[in-house]
């Protein structure tokens, strides 16, 4: 029962952008929590303020979208590098720089991910068993 269910995931992970969607996730998390201001505080800045909220959120459902919907992933990568560049300036250096780094990385690593490609060799190797 434990082994479909890990091989339905590894066939769920292996169609779509999977790890690049995680870290893009986990960016936007991350950028989020570093911003500590209550809610009357970021009225009270106005857009900017309101922006350090918009943009991580964003940023999340650009994460969950890369893999719930892996057929738009130039899309979402695309705008995950743009809103993870502009939190650099909305949300405190983009999450103290640790967030704005995962978040290029995981939006590089969709943009590159291929959804047809062949197994790589070791891996043909390993699945014959030659």
């Amino acid at each position: 029962m434990a082994d479909a269910a890990v091989t339905r995931f590894k066939k769920w992970r292996g169609a779509r952008p999977f790890w690049g969607g995680t870290l893009v996730t986990l960016a936007g998390a991350e950028i989020l929590f570093t911003e500590k201001a209550p809610l009357p505080v970021v009225l009270h800045i106005g857009m900017q303020g309101l922006a350090g909220y918009l943009v991580p959120a964003v940023l999340v459902l650009c994460g969950l979208l890369l893999l719930f919907s892996p057929a738009q992933r130039l899309f979402y990568s695309i705008l995950a590098v743009l809103l993870t560049l502009a939190s650099w300036l909305t949300s405190n250096l983009g999450g103290f720089l640790f967030g704005l780094l995962l978040g290029l990385v995981g939006s590089c690593l969709s943009f590159g991910w291929l959804p047809d490609q062949p197994a790589r060799r070791r891996r043909r190797v390993r699945a014959t068993g030659n």
